[in-house]
């Protein structure tokens, strides 16, 4: 018999709240597994260093991406040209 529940206990309000935000997100299918497998990885190494802190660490990284995807999105949609880029070489000239 295993001390080990069957099932991944809940998120903490933040991280629930979070998550719950993801799911609302336009970008859930690739945002709600990636912050799942961030979570559960926190998880496991908070357990074996008994500090909370890789959690703290995941929501912080998460509500930042969240954040920043109005951003995102805005520089996407501005449709850029970022085609003309100039080699490094050729304004430096060649390295030795």
């Amino acid at each position: 018999m295993s001390a080990q529940p069957e099932q991944a206990p809940a998120p903490p309000a933040p991280a629930a709240q979070l998550l719950a935000q993801l799911r609302a997100d336009r970008r859930a299918d690739a945002w709600v597994p990636a912050f799942e497998r961030d979570w559960g990885k926190a998880l496991e190494d908070s357990r074996h260093s008994y500090s909370l802190t890789p959690l703290h660490d995941v929501v912080r990284t998460w509500q930042l991406r969240v954040a920043a995807a109005p951003a995102v999105d805005a520089y996407m949609d501005s449709r850029r040209d970022e085609s003309c880029f100039v080699d490094l070489d050729d304004i430096l000239g060649t390295r030795r």
